[in-house]
This record gives structure tokens, sequence and C-alpha cells, in this order.
């Protein structure tokens, strides 16, 4: 007789979205256990009956492991696979032979989620052989779910901040709480005040710069910028700081782009500016003796840039899926799920610049489709349409097990190797 599922909750989403998804199982019948960690957990699980947890990291593995016994907990759910807490309960699950599944936002921007069975980025359980990718997604359906579900920067900041910034002010409610913020949150949210009074001014200026490259027909690539905060560049890239890919990236188009080549580098949009991008990229191009072929822009229209750019280049944005749905060249320096040969760029980036490299159209084609089948969700987190049209959904798959599925799960994590080749210090247990 099948063991009763019993599923544990960690850290939500910082939006109302993990609450409502709790209330949406147990009406379902399943039992549903949440534990927070932080004051902001606290506050998005209102309601839900959850367990607090004031102890101290080192202590969290001992905690859990009796929680899980105590409870007889099957499943673990979290959003964020990399927090410090979420590491832990991963590696115990995996020892147990738990369920363990991360969510995150989508790959798809902006109205899918994302949720994988074991773990997200380097750690992902979905594959990256392009003929078993085919294989799959050839036994597929060719429908997806319809409807179209955006949301606005205010829906995802106001959630942010109240999560973020209350347990900053109230830290003795969590004394021990470990943060996984790579800034100050005070000193975070306010950095983004100075951008956000320029972004108009900004936008006009890349515009203006956007329209002079697609006009004079000039030749460039776009180097897509994340945010130094993210954990997708702390965790599944070989660099400690974003400087570091810039001067990596500007030494190799220096000496290996044809000379009548200009680079762009958009900023991310979500950037609070603490790091003075701009400012930066300039003094390192400087250096690299290539300022005069080197373009920085804070807005605009990314689309418009792959329209005519040459190709891209970025550590493992998920604006590399927009990339290679126009035919471009990616070079991913970092761990991607859809950097897959026959997809993206495999030869070293010295190479890039040159080659005449094109994603095989096919093998996009049914990485997208498995993708979408086996590990996203449509929907959002923040507007009622959005979560509406995810949690149900979620739900049963998290209920049926239905998470990586039509064989999209290969174990050991296949990108683990990768992570090896390019100096990510990480193991499956990290």
């Amino acid at each position: 007789m099948a063991k009763p599922q019993i599923f544990l909750f960690l850290q939500p989403h910082p939006s109302r979205f993990g609450n409502r998804l709790v209330k949406h199982m147990r009406q379902r019948g399943v039992p549903c256990m949440v534990i927070n960690l932080s004051l902001g957990d606290w506050i998005c699980t209102l309601g839900l009956g959850a367990y607090n947890y004031t102890g101290k990291v080192r202590d969290w593995r001992v905690f859990l492991e009796r929680f899980i016994d105590t409870h007889g907990i099957t499943d673990i759910v979290y959003y964020a696979d990399q927090r410090p807490y979420h590491r832990i309960a991963r590696s115990i699950g995996r020892h147990r032979g738990l369920n363990v599944y991360a969510y995150e936002f989508g790959y798809f921007r902006p109205d899918w989620i994302t949720v994988e069975r074991g773990g997200m980025g380097v750690f992902s359980h979905f594959p990256d052989d392009p003929a078993l990718i085919r294989t799959l997604a050839a036994e597929l359906k060719s429908e997806e779910p319809g409807g179209y579900f955006p949301y606005t920067f205010r829906d995802e900041a106001v959630y942010e901040v109240i999560y973020h910034l209350v347990p900053f002010f109230l830290p003795f409610f969590f004394p021990h709480y470990r943060k996984d913020r790579y800034y100050n949150p005070l000193l975070d949210y306010l950095s983004y005040l100075p951008r956000l009074m320029r972004s108009k001014q900004n936008k006009r200026i890349a515009d203006t710069e956007i329209g002079t490259l697609t006009e004079t027909g000039d030749r460039f690539f776009v180097v897509v910028m994340q945010m130094q905060s993210d954990y997708q560049i702390r965790r599944a890239s070989p660099y400690t700081h974003l400087s570091e890919m810039i001067s990596e990236v500007l030494q190799s188009f220096a000496q290996y782009a044809p000379g009548d080549s200009k680079l762009v580098f958009k900023l991310h949009p979500l950037d609070n500016g603490y790091e003075n991008w701009p400012g930066v990229i300039a003094r390192i191009a400087a250096e690299k003796g290539c300022a005069d072929r080197v373009i920085t822009i804070d807005g605009g229209n990314l689309q418009t840039l792959y329209d005519h750019c040459d190709g891209v280049v970025l550590i493992n944005s998920t604006a590399g899926l927009p990339a290679l749905a126009g035919g471009l060249c990616v070079k991913v320096l970092g761990t991607a799920i859809y950097d897959i040969p026959e997809i993206t760029f495999q030869g070293e980036l010295d190479a890039f610049w040159t080659t005449d490299y094109r994603p095989d159209p096919e093998t996009y084609a049914a990485l997208t489709k498995l993708l979408k089948a086996s590990v996203q969700v449509k929907g959002n987190f923040f507007t009622r349409s959005g979560q509406e049209a995810a949690i149900p959904e979620l739900a049963r798959r998290l209920i049926e097990g239905d998470v990586n599925s039509y064989g999209a799960f290969v174990d050991p994590p296949p990108r683990l190797h990768r992570a090896k080749q390019i100096g990510i210090p990480i193991t499956y247990e990290s």
C-alpha cells in the first residue's frame, strides 16, 4: 500500500501565491505542513497554521530531519532552489528518497512558472541530449495552454519590498535567520531610486542608440547583463562578480571580433544601479582598447536589438530563449537549461565572433515543446487571473507526481559536468 502523501512547504514566493497554493491543495484533501524561516515567510503564510523555525542554520538539518520523521513528510516544495535552507532540504530529500520540488519564474516570460523535481540550474534533471529531446517531444501533443497573464513592475515590487524589508527592521522575531540577499535590503531598495528617476531619460537615450544601430546597418553583438544579486550568477556561473564576465567578454571581443563590429551591453531592467555598470564597462573597455566600439544601454527594446544583431552573449539568462527563437547564435558563459548542442554555440568565446553557426530550428522547437509540457506551468505569481491559471495545474502536477514528466528527468543532473568544466565550485550535495 502506497504511503499517503504529506507535503511540506518551505519559503514561498514573496506574494500570496504560495498561501493560495497550500489552501488549494488542502481543499483537495492533501495534507500540507508549512515551516516559516523568516518574518517575510510568516507574512506570506498567514492563516496556514505554519510552524516557525527560529534556530540557527547550522541546526536546520537536524530540525528538518526530525520534522520529516514526526510528520511523515513525503514531498518538499519551496520557491528558489539555491537558498541556504533549501539546499539542505534538497540534500535530505535526495538521501531519503523524498520528492523535492523547486518552483521559480518561468523560462518563458512573462506568464509561465517553472517547477522542477530535484533541482534547477546546475541541478536541473531536464535532459541535455538533443536526440533524446527530439524523441521525447515527438510523442507530445502540439497544443499548449492558452491565455496571457502579464504583470506590472509594481505587482512585483510591492511584495518583494515587504518580504525583505519587514524582517530587516524587525529581526528579533527570527533572530538567527540567515539572509540570502547579496546586498543589504535597505541599500538595495534605496539604490533603485536614482535609477527610477532617470528611467525615462535612460530609455530615450537607449532608443536613440538602438535607432542609430539599426538605421546605419552597423554589425553588432549583444551582451545581456544579469543582476549581481541573482543566484544564477552566484551559484550557476564561474563568476563571483559580473565585472569578471565583462572583462572576459571585452578581452575576447577586442582581440577576435571583426574590426567593424560593435558590442552592446544591455542592462537588466530590474538592476538596482548600485554597481554603476556603465562606468565599469567603460573603464574595462578602455583598458582593453575597444572603448570606441562598446555601447551600454539602460532601457530600450531587447527584441529590436535581437532583430538586427549578429549574436548574443550571456551567462544563463532566460533572455537567451527569444534570441534562439529568432535564429540567433547564442554563447552561454555559465550553465543554462537551454545550453544544448545543436541549439547554442558550443565553441570557445574567441571563436564566437566570427562563426556562422545558427541554432537548429527542429531541435529548438522540440526543446520548447518538452519544456512547456514537463517543467512549465502557465500563469504568474502576482495577479488573480495568473494565479487562478497556475495554481490548479501546479497542484495537480505535485499531487500526481507529474513534474519532469514525459521522460524529462535524467539522473544525475546532466549539467553538473558542464559546471565542473567551467570551474563552478559546486557538487550535487551543495
